[in-house]
């Protein structure tokens, strides 16, 4: 895996000072990153999956893919007011402020396994929260994955009941 992060750009003070981004962008861009990812993500999920979650908005990049390759549906998990059918929302604390997601309410039937997908795991109050419609909806959160866990964000210990993947991790 220290090929992967060798791809990815560390950017300072971004989005405030005290920040350190990990920017995916360079790993994505790149034919032989982009695909080990995908294959590797791939490789940690426990099956079976009747759907996978994307996370607006870098969750989009790796959900479809890993959907496919999993042969599963699916569904986008969006910002309020971007999906055109009935939804369920939830909203969530952030670091500096509040947040809220939908999902369309027939997105996820009673006993669907779902993986919830997204670029990465930090704090995991999005992920948390993505949780939490899911089981509103009826839906057995089978997993989550993430290219990135930041670990001293402490972001797994909030899905610590769930089986959690992540392929690339830093410790600060």
């Amino acid at each position: 895996m220290d090929n992967l992060k060798k791809m990815i750009r560390t950017v300072p003070d971004f989005p405030k000072a005290g920040i350190q981004f990990y920017d995916i962008t360079t790993l994505l861009k790149d034919a032989y990153g982009l695909r080990t990812t995908i294959d590797r993500l791939t490789e940690l999920i426990e099956r079976p999956i009747d759907t996978v979650i994307g996370i607006e908005a870098r969750g989009f990049i790796f959900a479809p893919a890993l959907a496919y390759r999993l042969g599963a549906g699916f569904v986008p998990v969006r910002k309020p007011r971007k999906l055109p059918a009935e939804t369920e929302s939830v909203s969530y604390e952030l670091e500096y402020g509040t947040d809220t997601l939908e999902i369309h309410k027939d997105a996820v039937g009673n006993g669907h396994r779902v993986l919830i997908a997204d670029d990465l795991l930090a704090t995991g109050g999005t992920a948390r929260a993505v949780v939490s419609l899911v089981e509103r909806l009826g839906g057995q959160v089978a997993g989550l994955a993430f290219v990135v866990e930041l670990n001293f964000l402490n972001g797994r210990e909030r899905l610590a009941d769930y089986n959690v993947s992540s392929l690339l991790r830093y410790d600060s």
